[in-house]
């Protein structure tokens, strides 16, 4: 089977050279956009191509208010910041990800709680969710949800659409009302992945996507805030932009605030990309469907969407027989210049984290034994 992927994986993308698992397609009106804001000397966090991105954006997903920022890191940050996440608190989130979900949290000086993901979407599972809070959580006199034997407070749920593939939104939504939890999506890998028909993202208070270069569509770094009320979408605005309050020439600011806009010439790239990004979902699409077809007939299972959802396949992955399989694979097709990775290492196992709450991973850790991720970069049709 090994000879065999790399053989496909080669004629796929036509090319004898080193095959990376997701690299950028630059294939619109990138340069001329880039070369536009340039002219205009509007490169940093001033300039159409800013505001413009974030309504293609708005458009695209149906979020009430997009606000652009740096990194994915940065758009999460700011979308717990104004979830109400503060120091001391805990948050439950999934030890299956990405360490940015956790690094953001750390530097808020709040606290992970890792719950187990669901073998339909390998992300958070709301069953496991609930079960944790039943037995760790109750609600305090001021209606807070709080741990048992802690005392802190339990503030916000962070669920991450992993390689693209939404969670059981509805689920985790009606657990989070329960016990007065903020959800606050992880979307920096599902842009162009839609729930029950609503684009990832929208269904939380708050969320983040992220735009990186090996992302769907690229801004070089960058990131978006989507939120479902308006005003708190302002407020996120002005939040992101160190808080100052318009004036011809004074310079007044309100409250503390985040230097995190995205710049203009970041965003001219956005928008060039996101004119082409139908054009990437169909092209990903295909290759998920011709992945699914090479393995139909093997021991490894590929990974594909949820009954509920419509992935964009950002990273197409295959479940492995056994860890020593997984494990050749990795080494016979990284040897031969066609990148595959295992999936990222539980949080728990990170010494920043390796002391955190949580409950019982077997899910995340049976994932992480079995897990390849393939090349997933879009390939032309036709």
């Amino acid at each position: 089977m090994n000879n065999k992927l790399i053989s496909f994986v080669r004629d796929t993308y036509q090319t004898n050279d080193f095959i990376p698992l997701h690299a950028p397609t630059f294939a619109g009106n990138e340069k001329k956009y880039v070369t536009d804001t340039i002219d205009s000397t509007f490169v940093s966090s001033v300039g159409k191509y800013v505001e413009n991105f974030e309504k293609h954006i708005e458009t695209y997903t149906g979020a009430t208010k997009a606000v652009a920022t740096v990194n994915g890191t940065a758009a999460l940050h700011t979308a717990l910041y104004m979830a109400g996440v503060k120091q001391g608190d805990l948050v439950i989130t999934q030890a299956l990800t990405f360490v940015a979900t956790c690094n953001a949290l750390y530097h808020m000086g709040a606290e992970p709680i890792f719950v187990d993901v669901s073998k339909v979407s390998l992300g958070l599972c709301p069953k496991a969710t609930q079960e944790y809070l039943e037995t760790n959580a109750k609600i305090n006199s001021d209606g807070e949800c709080t741990h048992k034997v802690t005392g802190q407070r339990i503030k916000a749920v962070i669920p991450m659409h992993t390689f693209g593939h939404p969670v059981e939104l509805d689920e985790l939504l009606s657990v989070c009302l329960k016990w007065n939890l903020v959800l606050v999506e992880d979307a920096a890998e599902s842009l162009g992945s839609f729930y029950k028909g609503k684009h990832t993202g929208t269904i939380g208070d708050f969320s983040a996507i992220s735009f990186n270069g090996n992302k769907v569509i690229t801004t070089g770094g960058g990131g978006m805030v989507l939120c479902r009320n308006l005003e708190a979408g302002k407020h996120t605005r002005h939040v992101t932009t160190t808080a100052k309050v318009p004036h011809p020439y004074e310079f007044y600011h309100d409250e503390p605030g985040f230097n995190y806009r995205l710049p203009n010439l970041n965003a001219a790239l956005g928008c060039a990309q996101m004119e082409v990004l139908p054009a990437f979902l169909k092209q990903k699409r295909v290759l998920a469907e011709q992945y699914q077809t090479l393995f139909a007939d093997s021991d490894f299972q590929f990974v594909t969407e949820p009954d509920y959802a419509q992935s964009n396949y950002w990273l197409n992955a295959i479940i492995c027989p056994d860890t020593e399989s997984r494990n050749l694979l990795l080494k016979e097709t990284n040897e031969q210049g066609v990148m595959t990775r295992p999936i990222w290492q539980l949080m728990h196992r990170l010494p920043m984290f390796k002391n955190a709450l949580r409950g019982d991973l077997r899910v995340s850790e049976w994932v992480e034994k079995h897990l390849i991720n393939l090349p997933s970069s879009p390939v032309k049709i036709g």
